[in-house]
């Protein structure tokens, strides 16, 4: 896919891994100058370094979502953001009946509540910069679709697909695209080993194309949200899962 990002700022929140890396990776390989945000900042300087050889352009900066100040003050730090991507986030796999309220509130306060005030500082920064921009959450299918041992993660991420439309009407006077994209079930750090699971290889028949998603997947969609390709788009959520949502239960 063909799309020129030279000329624009974008930031990935949980950049050091998982789709964060590769958002990023991808960003900058389109010409964004990407600033790489995350706890981890180690492993966001192995990239920074990464991207740099690649002929690209990054920084690094430590970044905890859940710390609303913290969250501020990288954004008053830096020039207006063209570009957020709103990815990071936890994910945990207990049952319903065994969620402890530490892990519920750890799932919101990163998932949800860090997620609006990610955006809300990008927001406004733009708005009193007088441009416009685009800001991408990264939601998941079980904010679509319930299932089993993601009760306190699909909550979380049916709140922000929620949150994506709520701020799409609010903030479109200001130029200031909000769209989401819905992964399914693509192997990451947090889902590995689930993948390789009985249960997620019985999941996987219900997929109509009987796989799961690799990285490159998501490569046209978060470009299209990106880029001018998508500037009469906003409050979109599309899901990214080979069928999944559609499948018959």
């Amino acid at each position: 896919m063909h799309v020129d990002l030279s000329g624009r700022l974008a930031l990935v929140t949980g950049a050091s891994s998982g789709f964060g890396r590769h958002f990023a990776s991808l960003l900058a390989r389109h010409g964004a100058e990407v600033v790489l945000a995350a706890r981890r900042k180690v492993r966001l300087d192995a990239l920074a370094a990464e991207i740099a050889a690649d002929g690209g352009r990054a920084r690094a900066i430590s970044l905890d979502v859940s710390d609303v100040a913290a969250v501020r003050a990288a954004f008053d730090a830096l020039p207006p953001v063209d570009v957020l991507i709103n990815n990071a986030g936890l994910g945990f796999g207990d049952r319903a009946m065994e969620i402890e309220p530490a892990v519920w509130d750890e799932t919101f306060a990163a998932n949800l509540r860090g997620a609006f005030f990610v955006a809300q500082a990008a927001a406004r920064r733009l708005a009193e910069a007088g441009k416009g921009g685009s800001i991408i959450n990264i939601a998941s299918i079980t904010g679509l679709r319930p299932g089993p041992t993601v009760a306190a993660y699909g909550a979380s991420k049916a709140g922000l697909i929620h949150l994506t439309r709520s701020l799409a009407m609010e903030w479109a006077r200001h130029g200031i695209r909000v769209n989401a994209l819905a992964p399914g079930y693509f192997e990451t750090d947090l889902n590995r080993e689930f993948l390789a699971s009985d249960f997620a290889q019985a999941m996987l028949r219900r997929v109509p194309q009987r796989r799961f998603g690799d990285m490159q997947d998501l490569d046209g969609p978060l470009l299209l949200l990106a880029s001018d390709a998508s500037a009469y788009m906003t409050g979109v959520v599309i899901p990214v899962d080979g069928g999944h949502t559609v499948s018959v239960l």
